[in-house]
C-alpha cells in the first residue's frame, strides 16, 4: 500500500509538472503572438533594478504589490508585482493581452512585463497623482480637485471606455471600472487601468458569452450576475461607469454591504429622490455656479445605472449627452436599488448551492424586475 501510494504520488507531482509546463507554453504563445508590437519583456534582475530592490512601494492589495521605479532611459514607471498564487497567471496575461493592445491618452501604457518562472510582473507609465478613489472619498474632495477638473476627468474616463468599446482592432470589455484603477497624471488627466479581468471581444458584436460573475461589488453590471437581467456586453462597463459618476458627484461610496445596520440611505436612491429639490444638491455641495456641471453629471450617471442593458445608453451615447445641454436630457426612470444591490451580493458570496437555492435566487430576480 505504500508503496503504491509513493508512485501514485510519484504520478501526480508529474503531473503537476507536466500541467505547469503546459500553461508556460501557453503563456508564451499568447506573448508572442504579438510579433513585433510586443510590449517589452524583462529579467527578473532587470526589473529589481529598476524598482531599486523594492524600495519605494506605492501600494498593495489582493493582486500583489506596487512599486515606484525607473527606467535606464529616466522614465518613471509603475511596477506592479502579482503574487504567486493560484489564478494570477490567466490575469497576468490577461492583462498583457489587453492592455497591451491599447493606446489611447486615457489608458495607461504598460511599457514591459516579466515572466520568470513563478514571478510576474506589470511595468507601466507612473501617474504622479495617483487614483481617483483617494479624491473623490476624502473630506473635501470638491476642495481638491475642483467641480470643472471632476467633469473633465468624467469625460476623459467616458473616451477611454469609448476607445476601448470601439476602437481597438479587437474590442476590450474592462469589468471592474471604479475609482480605484482611474490613475491620473501630472495634469490630473485620468487613465483607465488594471486589465487583469478584461475581455476582448473577437467578433464585431459587443456581446460575450461567458460564465460566473466579475468586478466589485457594487459597480458590477446586474447581467454580469445574473443573465436574467439580459446579456453582457459593452453595456456592461458603462452600467459600472454611472456608479463611479454619481459617487463622484456625491463623495461618497455607493455600497453599503450592511445596509439594514445604517440609516444611512444608498445614495442612488437618495440622489434620484432629491434631484429636484435643491436640499439635494446643497448636500453635495453644489453651488449655482456649477450646478448644471452636477446636474449633468447626475442625469447621466442614472442612465448609465439602468438595470435593464437596452435601457441603458452606450459610452459612446454618453458621450453626446456631456456635449449636449441640460434641458435636453430628460430625467430617467427610478431603479431598485436597494434590492438589486442585495441581490448582487448575495450572488456574489455564495459561489455553490442546491438547485432549490439556484431556483430561489432565479426567482427573486424576477422579483426584482416585476417591480421595475
Amino acid at each position: 500500500m505504500c508503496s503504491y501510494g509513493i508512485e501514485m504520488g510519484k504520478d501526480y507531482g508529474f503531473s503537476f509538472a507536466r500541467l505547469a509546463v503546459k500553461l508556460k507554453k501557453k503563456y508564451e504563445a499568447m506573448i508572442v503572438s504579438y510579433g513585433s508590437v510586443a510590449p517589452k519583456r524583462y529579467m527578473y534582475s532587470e526589473v529589481m533594478k529598476i524598482t531599486s530592490s523594492h524600495n519605494n512601494q506605492l501600494g498593495k492589495g489582493g493582486y500583489g504589490v506596487v512599486f515606484k521605479g525607473k527606467l535606464h532611459d529616466g522614465r518613471l514607471v509603475a511596477v506592479k508585482f502579482l503574487h504567486d498564487c493560484k489564478g494570477n497567471g490567466d490575469e497576468f496575461v490577461n492583462e498583457v493581452m489587453s492592455i497591451g493592445r491599447t493606446s489611447h491618452v486615457n489608458v495607461v501604457s504598460l511599457f514591459g512585463f516579466c515572466l520568470e518562472g513563478s514571478k510576474r510582473a506589470l511595468i507601466y507609465e507612473y501617474m504622479p497623482n495617483g487614483s481617483l478613489d483617494k479624491y473623490i472619498y476624502s473630506g473635501s474632495p470638491k476642495e481638491i480637485l475642483g467641480w470643472e477638473r471632476l467633469y473633465a476627468i468624467a469625460i476623459g474616463i467616458a473616451r477611454g471606455l469609448e476607445y476601448l468599446h470601439y476602437s481597438c482592432n479587437t474590442r476590450i470589455i474592462h469589468f471592474d471600472i471604479k475609482p480605484q484603477n482611474i490613475l491620473l497624471d501630472r495634469d490630473f488627466s485620468p487613465k483607465i487601468a488594471d486589465f487583469g479581468l478584461a475581455k476582448l471581444c473577437h467578433t464585431k458584436e459587443s456581446k460575450l458569452s461567458m460564465t460566473g460573475a466579475r468586478g466589485t461589488i457594487g459597480f458590477i453590471a446586474p447581467e454580469v450576475h445574473s443573465r436574467t437581467f439580459g446579456v453582457v456586453s459593452t453595456k456592461s462597463d458603462v452600467y459600472s461607469y454611472g456608479m463611479m459618476l454619481l459617487e463622484m458627484v456625491g463623495g461618497r461610496r455607493n455600497v453599503r454591504l450592511i445596509a439594514a445596520k445604517s440609516s444611512e440611505k444608498y445614495f442612488p436612491d437618495w440622489i434620484h429622490d432629491h434631484f429636484a429639490q435643491d436640499d439635494g444638491l446643497e448636500a453635495c455641495e453644489v453651488t449655482n455656479e456649477i450646478e448644471e456641471i452636477a446636474r449633468k453629471m447626475i442625469l447621466i450617471g442614472l442612465w448609465c445605472i439602468q438595470v435593464i442593458p437596452l435601457h441603458r445608453p452606450t459610452i459612446t451615447k454618453v458621450l453626446e449627452m456631456f456635449e449636449r445641454s441640460l434641458d435636453d436630457l430628460d430625467m430617467p426612470p427610478k431603479q431598485n436599488f436597494c434590492e438589486l444591490l442585495e441581490s448582487s451580493a448575495h450572488n456574489m458570496n455564495v459561489q455553490s448551492g442546491s438547485s432549490t437555492r439556484s431556483e430561489e435566487t432565479s426567482l427573486a430576480n424576477s422579483k426584482i424586475l416585476q417591480q421595475l
